[in-house]
């Protein structure tokens, strides 16, 4: 089988970024005044999630000294449902991959799956917070406020989400997945995370967004009685500053690595369109034929939720698979298909063959290629030269280098998307 020759592209996405992460942090939780409703010596929980949030542990740790600063005793708890196999100690271990620990932040980590009722929502759904939040003085939701990979709507994945799925741990995600399916996930969420705010002394939120180069881009504080509205306007920012494919039509989608510490769904459908859920799908502008993953970040730690989103992947991801964590997350998430494992290959080439002689009449060397290293990081990417005429009427579009065949070691693998430097004008 003949392949397309392909080119390295870099993608120019707004990069609006946060230049001082601990100025900003506590120059915001300032400005609400907290320190006229703290008092010295109250114990005040900071969330903590599972995703791989940019600067996530300078956040905290910023957080955690301004408390300390007022004579607060603060302390961080998981709020990720049933993230990290559904265990307390899988959790913390978790948090500690992003260096969210005692050692760093200066406040200890308290994890439990333990979870108590505060509350029932208008349709009569329980509302559950993590047991160490629940004993806590006051709390302090922070979390990162994105497009969420299942549903649209004006409050998606963010602190409501948190509040309502995160803290709720296992008990509270597996009866909010389930109870969504009659009542919408959106409506879950902003019924429990209301109920929260309401019952549960949560002081203030803590929103942030990244840019396309999964940059800290913003960081907003906000009171509770603000906490809905302002994270409504976040996410339309959030929205418009996520990575996309630089095309819609797509024959072939490649990508190097997927994870939990990607994305929810290991593979962002947000970028990728690839949807699948008993929820039903959103409409997405980009449409792949083929979808093949390569491997699994080691930060995923074998939960593999998402790959059943996929058409092909290797058997070394497989082989990686923690079936006990992928399927924890993905029937309490009511995702079943989501843990799904397609046809695997023991080398990428089998697979592309397989992948780009299922795409229809199109000839192989004439296929539409990209390929990502995973669905955070877009700016750098390989595309197949069949874009040619389309990337030369793009501004945000820059080549790097000429087209060139694809490269395989002897093991019959791609080799690594590896950054060449500055991208040169005129390459096209």
């Amino acid at each position: 089988m003949n392949f397309p020759k392909i080119y390295r592209l870099r993608q120019a996405f707004d990069r609006t970024a946060v230049n001082d992460i601990p100025g900003t942090v506590q120059g915001e939780l300032k400005r609400l005044a907290l320190e006229k409703t703290i008092k010295p010596g109250q114990r005040v929980a900071l969330t903590a999630g599972s995703r791989g949030v940019a600067n996530i542990a300078i956040i905290l740790k910023a957080a955690v000294e301004y408390l300390r600063s007022l004579g607060a005793k603060p302390f961080i708890f998981p709020a990720m449902g049933s993230h990290a196999g559904a265990t307390a100690e899988g959790q913390t271990d978790l948090l500690a991959h992003y260096n969210v620990t005692e050692a760093f932040t200066g406040a200890p980590v308290l994890s439990s799956m333990e979870v108590v009722e505060i509350s029932k929502t208008e349709d009569g759904v329980p509302v559950f917070i993590d047991k160490h939040a629940s004993q806590a003085d006051l709390i302090i939701v922070i979390g990162r406020i994105k497009p969420h990979t299942k549903f649209k709507a004006p409050i998606e994945s963010g602190l409501m989400k948190m509040m309502a799925i995160g803290m709720g741990k296992q008990k509270g995600a597996e009866y909010y997945h389930k109870a969504a399916i009659q009542y919408s996930f959106y409506k879950i969420i902003v019924d429990a995370g209301r109920e929260v705010l309401k019952k549960a002394p949560v002081i203030c939120g803590l929103g942030i967004v990244e840019n396309g180069y999964d940059e800290t881009a913003r960081i907003v504080a906000m009171k509770p009685d603000e906490l809905e509205i302002k994270e409504e306007e976040l996410l339309v920012l959030a929205k418009e500053m996520m990575p996309r494919l630089p095309f819609n039509e797509i024959d072939l989608l490649i990508v190097d690595e997927m994870g939990k510490d990607i994305s929810g769904t290991g593979i962002d459908p947000n970028v990728t369109g690839r949807n699948r859920d008993i929820l039903g799908v959103f409409p997405h502008p980009v449409n792949v034929k083929r979808l093949f993953v390569r491997d699994l970040t080691s930060n995923s730690g074998g939960n593999a939720t998402g790959i059943g989103l996929a058409d092909l992947t290797t058997k070394r991801l497989v082989d990686k698979i923690n079936y006990q964590a992928t399927y924890m997350n993905c029937i309490t998430g009511i995702s079943l298909e989501k843990a799904a494992v397609p046809m695997h290959f023991e080398t990428d080439q089998d697979a592309i063959k397989v992948a780009l002689g299922s795409i229809g009449l199109t000839p192989p060397e004439k296929s539409k290629i990209v390929r990502i290293k995973n669905t955070l990081q877009v700016d750098e990417i390989e595309v197949s030269e069949v874009y040619l005429e389309d990337m030369r009427q793009r501004s945000d579009l820059e080549a790097l280098e000429s087209p060139r065949p694809m490269s395989f070691d002897g093991q019959g693998n791609l080799l690594p998307l590896i950054v060449h430097g500055a991208a040169r004008k005129g390459d096209f």
